[in-house]
């Protein structure tokens, strides 16, 4: 399924591209299950002022991190799982030292295709990398302090996951699910979702606690966040009464309540953060 082709969920500040912070897109064979590779582009020296708080909005994915400390020779891992709310993310480099920061950004339903284990109870977790992705973590991790760049790093890991493209773990359930949810961008219930499936909700449900660590119904409701987001960033003219029917909220005061709920600010604020320093944007959305 080439999920990428319909849906991109974006960050708090999807406009930030810096030598502490950069995106880059996973190779076309696994695009449909990698959002993008994330860190630092090359090693940087922690200096104290580096430690601003990030805004963490829901974004429908899950992240294998990688703190890497070229001073000590440590490298630290965790794993995140999906959210469903916003939280404020601080950098633990050490003062002084040379570190970097190196992860993989998998949408929330295909994560399960490449771990050890279920995805239960991750939901708003932080976990080991070693506790989900165990193989994974036994081959990457001994070589991030060798690999400098950040592109070092994608190369050596793409050749990785691409070996286990062949083995990979999927659900034809949760696939087409997931498929009905982004076509319908989230506005579908549970009893639609099920109905369309083939299975009961309460099946349903334990599919997707299985393979994604959260509810249809919550998955639903943040992938509309999502799109409701980049339709905010990306149109000129956007409308909130426009949106309240194109993406099936009740009424503008839902469509604002929720947008709040997941964003910890209305949709003005957000924006004004997200546009924050930006210089030319016309190139962002590819």
């Amino acid at each position: 399924m080439r999920y990428n082709a319909i849906y991109r969920p974006l960050t708090a500040t999807p406009f930030k591209r810096n030598s502490f912070y950069t995106e880059i897109a996973p190779s076309k064979e696994l695009q449909s299950y990698i959002r993008c590779y994330w860190g630092t582009e090359k090693p940087l020296i922690q200096i104290e002022n580096d430690d601003v708080p990030e805004l963490v909005i829901p974004d429908t994915c899950v992240d294998i991190i990688y703190h890497i400390d070229y001073t000590d020779n440590i490298v630290t891992g965790g794993f995140c799982g999906v959210n469903d709310c916003s939280f404020h993310a601080h950098n633990n480099g050490t003062i002084g030292h040379t570190v970097s920061t190196f992860a993989i950004r998998f949408y929330a339903w295909s994560a399960y295709a490449f771990c050890d284990d279920s995805l239960q109870s991750t939901m708003n977790g932080y976990f080991d990398v070693g506790s989900k992705f165990e193989w994974l973590d036994k081959i990457i991790r001994p070589r991030l302090v060798e690999l400098k760049t950040l592109q070092e790093k994608i190369s050596f890991t793409e050749q990785v996951l691409l070996k286990r493209l062949f083995d990979v773990r999927e659900n034809a359930v949760v696939n087409d699910t997931i498929q009905n949810i982004l076509i319908n961008k989230g506005s579908l219930d549970i009893a639609n979702l099920a109905k369309e499936s083939f299975v009961s909700t309460r099946h349903l449900e334990r599919l997707f606690h299985e393979y994604v660590g959260i509810t249809p119904k919550k998955l639903s409701n943040l992938i509309r966040y999502q799109f409701l987001w980049r339709n905010i960033l990306c149109e000129p003219d956007f409308d909130v009464l426009s949106a309240i029917h194109k993406f099936g909220y009740t009424d503008q005061s839902h469509l604002l309540r929720e947008f709040k709920r997941y964003h910890t600010m209305d949709i003005n604020n957000a924006t004004m953060m997200a546009f924050k320093d930006v210089g030319n944007i016309q190139d962002v959305f590819v």
